[in-house]
């Protein structure tokens, strides 16, 4: 297991639509233990192999520190609620700077397992933000595209300073 450098905004590799795994092998669990630990140690409650420079459909997620670790391949959204929420939000590509987004208060992802078995998972509140958070990047989507131009702005300019420091 590997600690990997994260790619940060504004790397054009955020923007790319991740291809699906074919692959159920090795080298698809070392890629996903990879992500938990560079997860781990930016620190971050969810991961894409985007966020890596591979654009594979593959997330990590871990809520909390005593959540059991959630490993999503080829997720997609197949339902979602009318109801809206919004949850602070920010990125381990673009670190130090939050926001919030509006997002559907709950969702249905179907997704495969590290052997590739099909599964269909219901959530609401923190996990479906997260949920449609991730999806979003492998989608080429950076969660700052949902904000308004003006808070898109603010937001930018303030992780630009961060990083002059």
């Amino acid at each position: 297991m590997t600690i990997r450098p994260i790619i940060t905004y504004p790397d054009s590799r955020l923007r790319e639509i991740a291809e699906p795994v074919t692959q159920f092998d090795a080298s698809l669990r070392e890629l996903t233990d990879d992500l938990l630990d560079t997860m781990r140690a930016a620190p971050g409650i969810g991961i894409t192999a985007s966020h890596i420079g591979v654009a594979k459909r593959v997330t990590v997620l871990e809520l909390s520190p005593d959540a059991s670790v959630k490993i999503y391949i080829n997720p997609e959204i197949i339902w979602a609620s009318e109801n809206m929420i919004r949850h602070q939000e920010g990125s381990v590509s673009m670190p130090g700077v939050v926001d919030e987004v509006e997002r559907h208060a709950a969702v249905h992802i179907r997704y495969q397992d590290l052997d590739g078995k099909a599964h269909i998972e219901e959530s609401e509140g923190l996990l479906a933000v997260c949920h449609q958070h991730e999806i979003d990047q492998m989608n080429g989507i950076f969660w700052i595209q949902r904000l308004s131009r003006l808070k898109r702005d603010r937001l930018i300019k303030r992780f630009e300073k961060l990083q002059r420091r």
